[in-house]
Parts: structure tokens; sequence; C-alpha cells
């Protein structure tokens, strides 16, 4: 049975709190005896029930242990341990965050015997004890050698010994060398030269130079070639004959190999090196007890005990040593430091995690946001080594007033320096001791890096003159996006405008460029998602890739085949690069083999030409094939000399109609041609041979409105005509001095656009716009014509209708820029074939060759195309019309995430 505990004692408080809430943790486990919690928390029965005793925080890894071992949520008690810290620091007795020692016991006057997480500087020489022997070997080093490098790892008081051991060492020696300190910052070579020039002296005194934190060489100086210069222009300095300079180097232990990388360096470290390890039993008492003793004050036995046997072999352990003692200074009672002063620190890592999550406790909610971006903007990730502190311009941080506020407590907590214009961590060991900085450098590492690639590349940009073509564009800069995004950051005024210069230049490179990025982004997501998903569910991995890649592929094909249709499209009514969308056509088809892509393939195929001045309302060929006719809003039509599916020439201009010319038919005979526009009337026109200027034969009247449409019946004895008064009219021709009325035709609810007779002379097809804007008619008695189908797919008004020589397939043509077409056997239902979408504005005409293969149609753009009918034939042929074979460069700008593969040799012909 557990032994019953003794009750708590004291005032209330956040100590008395966490005790009871951790007792409370005990008995809802089940009040397990203290030795069986040791055996689950690995921790000593002193030590659990210490925790849980009320006389001091325990550390908050004996907290999570005890939390572990009853069962406990432990990421809600180390938010709890992390709020009794803050209210301990911020109520402790004689608490001073600037360090002055104001408090109980101690002045504002009286100065800290101990300096915290700074490193000492030579005027605090007074208070440095424990390296005096290493000081002797340094000095020795140098007196033997031109370059010396004082190697050891972060923490072991590198700083230190040189500001305060070294310097004051050497300036006491006769004569006294001249002394000079730089840090390397991001430009070391610009640096060195303004220091050697400082001390250029050939007749004067030897010169001493320090390098204090070298390996900023390697982690905030980013361009290689000025830290291999500045490396050997440091190393030439002191060597070269008749020099009156030495010079020592600090360097961090983790980043020896980055040094070997450079044969100046490699000499010194093999020739001239001294190596800060951790401090003696002795030393470290010294450095505990003597700068107490000099204050007036005395170290605690108990205390002594602790710190030596807590420091005593440990590397990196000075900075954490020496904020404990401040902390445990300013916790005094009276001239004596103590062991419980020490505990209520919080210990070595506590004490400066106490610190840190006083500050951040002090801080608004606005201000501790700032705090998390300030804080690790501070800091160099590591590659290969620690995560180091990093110099940071103050102006780069803001000039608002929570900015100065964050900076000012933070630099009188000691955590950060502020001198010259420069803000940086006090020492490293903020980001190991203190958990909640270690968790934002964990959340958004990923997110630091890409800041400090934007950096990298603002800095490029800067250095080349800010030419655009340094500019980040697609993946980088949506990653640069991301990275910024959330205010968790902290960018300066040349990355931010670097990146809104990046914007802007993505933006200028058009809709249709961002609209494929997003697209591939998220197909890139998608393959993604499926991946993982494949990873869970073995048995259907082969399926679910297989469907990835057909939908990326359905995915890249419409993409392509969009890009194809609009490259086929220019202002002049001529393709832009023919070849380039022939190519990208076949390529989205040969991937995607749809019937969108296949019409879209098609299309690209298509002859263009420039017809009219203004639209092509209507065309016709003769029966012979040899000639079309074109009508034009420009009051023209114009006649064809036609080759196939190539290029037509002009023949002849049949002025002297209205302003808006609607229609055009030829007799079967070839020899008339019947035109029709405004007005009403229908012209007649002899064009029986190729040489004979057209004459007009005669005028037939009948309509109320606008003529939109004729068609002659095959046996050339019916001409339909269609108008704006909704209405088609079969006429009886048979004697053109004497037309007479056959039948009207009713049924469209709007202006019929377009009639044509079906080859057998019994289907009359007629277009216009509403519900159903195709329909087919039964015309074998033309007295008494009767509805057979209607044909819907088009989006807006069809403007033609033409049947091909064999009747089976029907052509239309509408504002929605596309020509359909349908297959329509007799008896059968009717279907569709394929959608031609190569006209950039509405599609008014259209007409079949007379034998049946190429189809033609005319636009608003003022351009007639010519496209083949033998779809199989015009697929398997389209590389005969793309020229010269597509660039990698091409294929890289349209299909980057596809391997290059031409669809095409560029050897073809027609």
């Amino acid at each position: 049975m557990a032994r019953k505990e003794r009750p708590l004692e004291g005032e209330d408080g956040p100590l008395l709190e966490f005790a009871t809430a951790l007792r409370r943790l005990r008995h809802q486990a089940g009040s397990p005896p203290y030795r069986d919690l040791s055996a689950r928390a690995h921790y000593s029965v002193a030590t659990l029930s210490g925790a849980a005793a009320g006389h001091r925080l325990p550390s908050l890894d004996v907290t999570l242990s005890y939390v572990r071992a009853c069962g406990g949520d432990q990421g809600e008690w180390e938010r709890r341990w992390h709020a009794a810290a803050a209210r301990l620091a911020a109520g402790a007795p004689g608490n001073d965050p600037a360090g002055t020692g104001a408090g109980p016991g101690g002045t504002a006057a009286q100065p800290a015997p101990y300096v915290g997480l700074a490193a000492f500087r030579a005027e605090d020489a007074g208070l440095f004890f424990g390296r005096e022997r290493l000081v002797e070997d340094l000095v020795d080093a140098l007196a033997r050698h031109r370059v010396v490098a004082l190697v050891g790892a972060s923490g072991a008081g590198k700083s230190s010994l040189l500001h305060a051991g070294l310097l004051p060492r050497l300036r006491v020696g006769a004569p006294a060398p001249v002394v000079g300190v730089l840090t390397p910052g991001p430009h070391p070579l610009d640096r060195l030269r303004r220091a050697l020039a400082r001390h250029e002296d050939p007749g004067g005194p030897e010169r001493v130079l320090v390098v204090d934190q070298f390996e900023e060489v390697f982690t905030v100086c980013a361009d290689p070639g000025e830290r291999s210069r500045f490396v050997s222009a440091l190393v030439a300095a002191a060597r070269r004959p008749g020099s009156g300079c030495r010079v020592v180097l600090g360097v961090r232990a983790d980043f020896y190999a980055h040094c070997t990388r450079h044969r100046p360096l490699v000499e010194v470290l093999r020739e001239a090196q001294v190596v800060v390890g951790p401090m003696s039993a002795a030393e470290l008492r010294r450095a505990v007890v003597e700068p107490a003793r000099r204050a007036g004050l005395t170290v605690e036995g108990s205390l002594q005990a602790t710190l030596v046997a807590g420091a005593h072999g440990q590397v990196g352990v000075l900075p954490l040593l020496s904020h404990a003692l401040l902390e445990t200074w300013r916790r005094r009672r009276g001239a004596a430091l103590t062991l419980d002063g020490f505990h209520a620190a919080g210990g070595f890592e506590g004490a400066l995690a106490q610190s840190a999550e006083a500050l951040y406790a002090s801080l608004s909610a606005p201000q501790q946001r700032l705090a998390r971006r300030i804080l690790v903007h501070l800091i160099a990730l590591g590659e290969g080594t620690e995560d180091t502190k990093r110099p940071v311009a103050r102006a780069e941080l803001g000039e608002d007033a929570d900015t100065r506020t964050v900076l000012a407590r933070a630099a009188a907590a000691r955590l950060i320096t502020l001198d010259q214009g420069v803000a940086e961590l006090t020492h490293e060991a903020l980001i190991r001791a203190w958990p909640r900085l270690r968790g934002w450098l964990a959340d958004d590492r990923e997110r630091l890096r890409r800041h400090r690639q934007l950096t990298a590349a603002a800095r490029a940009w800067e250095a080349v003159g800010r030419d655009p073509g340094a500019l980040l564009r697609g993946i980088p800069l949506a990653l640069a996006r991301e990275a910024t995004a959330g205010g968790t950051l902290v960018l300066g005024a040349g990355e931010s405008a670097f990146l809104e210069a990046s914007a802007a230049a993505e933006a200028a490179a058009g809709e249709s460029a961002r609209r494929r990025t997003r697209r591939l982004r998220g197909l890139v997501a998608a393959l993604a998602a499926l991946a993982a998903v494949a990873a869970l569910a073995t048995a259907n991995a082969v399926r679910a890739g297989e469907e990835v890649t057909r939908q990326r592929n359905d995915a890249v094909a419409r993409n392509l085949a969009e890009t194809a249709a609009a490259l086929t499209t220019a202002d002049t009514g001529t393709p832009a690069e023919p070849g380039l969308a022939v190519q990208l056509g076949l390529t989205a088809y040969r991937l995607s083999p749809t019937a969108r892509t296949r019409d879209g393939l098609l299309s690209t195929l298509m002859t263009s030409v420039p017809a009219h001045g203004k639209a092509v309302t209507a065309l016709a060929y003769r029966p012979d094939g040899r000639q079309l006719a074109t009508a034009g809003a420009d009051g023209t039509a114009r006649l064809w000399q036609t080759h196939g599916t190539g290029r037509p020439t002009p023949v002849a201009v049949l002025p002297g109609h209205p302003a808006d010319l609607r229609a055009v038919a030829y007799r079967p005979d070839g020899r008339t041609l019947a035109t029709a526009g405004a007005g009403g009337g229908v012209h007649l026109w002899d064009v029986g041979g190729p040489a004979r200027q057209p004459a007009e034969e005669a005028r037939l009247t009948g309509h109320r409105d606008t003529v939109r449409a004729v068609a002659f019946s095959p046996d050339g004895r019916v001409l339909a005509t269609a108008g704006e008064d909704a209405t088609v009219r079969l006429t009886d021709v048979s004697d053109r001095t004497r037309p007479a009325a056959l039948a009207v035709v009713s049924g469209h609810d709007t202006t019929v656009f377009s009639v044509a007779f079906g080859p057998d002379g019994r289907t009359l097809a007629s277009a216009g716009g509403g519900r159903a804007p195709v329909r087919l008619w039964d015309v074998g008695d033309p007295r008494r014509p009767a509805p057979v189908a209607t044909l819907t797919g088009h989006t807006d008004v069809v403007g033609a209708v033409a049947f091909s020589p064999d009747g089976r397939t029907l052509a239309s043509a509408s504002d929605d820029r596309t020509v359909r077409l349908w297959s329509v056997p007799r008896g059968a239902r009717p279907g569709p074939l394929a959608t031609l979408a190569g006209h950039g504005t509405a599609v008014g005409s259209v007409a079949f060759s007379p034998d049946g293969t190429a189809l033609a149609s005319g636009g608003f753009d003022s351009t007639l195309r010519l496209a083949a009918t033998d779809l199989d034939r015009a697929l398997a042929g389209a590389c005969a019309h793309t020229g010269p074979r597509i660039t990698r460069a091409q294929w890289s700008a349209y299909l980057p995430h596809l391997d290059y593969a031409p669809p095409c040799s560029g050897l073809e012909r027609p």
C-alpha cells in the first residue's frame, strides 16, 4: 500500500498549484507507489516525490516523466510547466531582466558578477577565471606561429577566451602589439581589407588580427568565390615576407571539415591549432567562485558541488552555466548564492528556458508573433552542422513600435545583442535550451530554408542590376510565396521588392500560362495523393497508377489541344504558327485519343484564307467541284478556283448587291448562281464558263424581310429560301421567268439562317436559333413538307447547314465558333460525328466539295477555312502539314513535364 504523502505547505502560488495538480494526477492514476513510478519514469523515488512536494519547480524532463508514468497528457503538462515557470520568473524577488542587479539585497549601481549568455568582453577580464592555462597556451602558440586556429565546440568559451583572455594578455606585453578584431559577416573580404588598412604601419609595432566567429564565412557569406579569396588573403597577410601581422581564428569544431576544403587552412590546422575542451573541476570551481568573491559574495558549498558536477566533462555547457549563475545571483539570499536560488531559476537548461519564457509571457499576442518572426530570422539553419546565430541588419527587422519593444526587452534579458545597427542572438545555447524556439524551428525549417533561398536570389538580382531574367517564375516563385505567407517570416525591403517584381513578371506572362501552371500543379498534387494511397493499398497499386497516368494525360492533352487551337487564330486570319499548332494537336491526340483532342487536331489542319473585307456569310461549291462561291457582309460575292483542301485562287467578284449579302447557291447544272440578302429579293446569275464575266439573269421576290439562305433541289426544279420572317419557302423554278410558290414551312421560333437539300432531294435541313436550332424535313412532296428530326448540341445560333455528296453527313456552323458533323443516314436516328473549332469568331457558312473530300467554312473573322472530311486519313497524314519539327525549347515551353518526343520528323511531304 502506498505511503501517504505529507500535506503541502506554504502560501498559494504557482509552485503549490503545480504540486497539487501533480498529486491529483497520481491519485487519478490509482495512487501507485513512488517505487512503481520510479520504475516507469527511470527517475529516483526522491526525485519524483520531490517534484510533487511543492518546494521548487521540478525540471521539465522530471515533470514529463512523472506525467508519463501516471498516464497523463504530456503536451498539456508541458504547457502547464512553461506557464508555471513564467509566473515564477515574473514574480521572483530580485528578478531584473536588464541584469543591473536591482532587487532585494542589491541596487542598480551594483553590477552583476556574471555575464549570462553573452561572451566575456575585454572589459570583463576581471570576472574571467578558469582558463588561465589555456590563455598561456594560446599566447605561446601565437609566439611560434603566424596564424593560429582556436577550435572548440559551440558553448566552449572561444569568444570569451579571445576577448577577455587573449586580448588583455597581449596588451600587457612589451611592446604591446596593435590588436584588431573582426567577424566575417556576409562580405568578409571587405571587412578584412578595412581591418588591414586601419593598422597599416610598416614601421610600427606588430599587429594581431583576431577573427572571431570564423564559421560565419560558411554560414553568412553566400559567395563561394569571395569565401576562398578571403581565406587566401587572410593567411597571406600573415605569412608574406616582412609581414608584421599575426592572425588568430576562432572556429567552431563542427565547421572543422569545412575548413579542410581550403588548402591554406589545412596547413594552419596541421601546424598551429589550440583546442578548447571542457574545463576541469578546479577550473570550473574558479569560474564559479572567483567572480562572486570579487563582488563580495559567497557561493553556497552545495551549490558549488551541484554546478561543478553538472558542468564537469560537458562540452558547450559554459553559456548555460553562466546564465544559471546570473539568474541565481538575481535570486541570492543576502550576500550568498544558494542552491535553492539555483533550483528556483530552473537549473542549467531550465534557467535559460525560464528566462526566455518569462520574456515571451510578458509580450502581448501581436508582440509574441513578432518575437517568433524575429528570433527565427536571427538563426542560420545548419547544413550537416548545428544551427547557428545569424547577424541581421537592425533596419531589416522593421521600425514599428512593437518591433522596438520586442528587441529592447530581448536585449534587456540578454537573449539578443544590439550593436552597431546589427541584431543577433547572444549565443547559440538559446537554440538548444529553449524548447519553444526549437519547436518553431522544427515547424518552420522548410519555410526558413526557402526564405534563405529567396534572400540569396534577391541579392543576385540586385547584383545584376535588377535584370528581369534573374526573377523567380513558376514553381520557385510559388514556393517563395508559400514560404512568406502567413506573416511568420521577416522580409527585408530588397526581398519584398524582389518578390513583388517576380509576381508582376509572372502575371505579365498571361492568364493562359497561369492556368496551365495551376492545372499541372493540381495534377501533381493529385498524383502525389494517389501515390500515397497506392503505398497503403499494394493490391491496387497497378490499377491506381494506370488511372493516374490516364487522368494526367487527359488533363495535359486537353490543355495542349486548347493551346494548339489558339495558335491557329490570329488577327489577320492566318495561323500564327500552323506547323507548331499541328504538332501540338497531334501530340495531344496521341497522348489522349479522345473525341475532343481529335477535333482539336482536325481544327489545326484546316486551310485558312482571307476572303472578304467583312464576315463571310455564305458559300457554295459548283457541282463540278472546281469553283467555290462566297458571299460577304461587304456586299460582294466572290468566285474561287479550288484545289482540294489547298489554298483556293480568286476568280471573279460579283458586285451590285445590297450592303448585306446573306446567301449563295449553285444550280445543279453549275451554270446558274443564286444570291440573296437584305430586301427579300433573290438574284440569279449566269456563271456558265470560266472565261465569261458573270451576268445577272433574273430577280425573284416573296419574302417579307431579309433572305438569309437559298438552296436548289438536286434536280434544279425547286428553290428553297429562308429568311428573317422565320419561314422556309419552297418555289418551283423550272421556268425562271414564271416561278410558282409550292409551300411555306414553319416551325422555327426565330430567324431561319440556312437551308440545304439532301442529295436524294427528299430531305431538307433548316437552321436557326431557339431550342431546336437544326431541323430535318421530308420534302418528297414539296407541296406538303413534314418534320423528321431535330439536332441539338450547339450552344449558340446555327448559321449554316450543308449535306455531304453521299447524303450521310450533315455539317452545321454556329455562332459558338464551331462546325459540327452529324451522321444522318436515311431511316436512322441522327448522331454527332465530330466538332471542328478552328475559327476564332462565329462561323456563318459551310459547304462540302462535290467529291466530298473537303469541307469549306466561313466566319465573321473574314476567313475561309478548308478541312478534310476523311477524318482517319487527315489524322494519319497530319505530319505532312507541320513544316519544321518542334524544337526542344518549344516542347519545354508547352510540355515542361513530359520527355521530349516530337510527333513528326519534319521531313514528311503532302
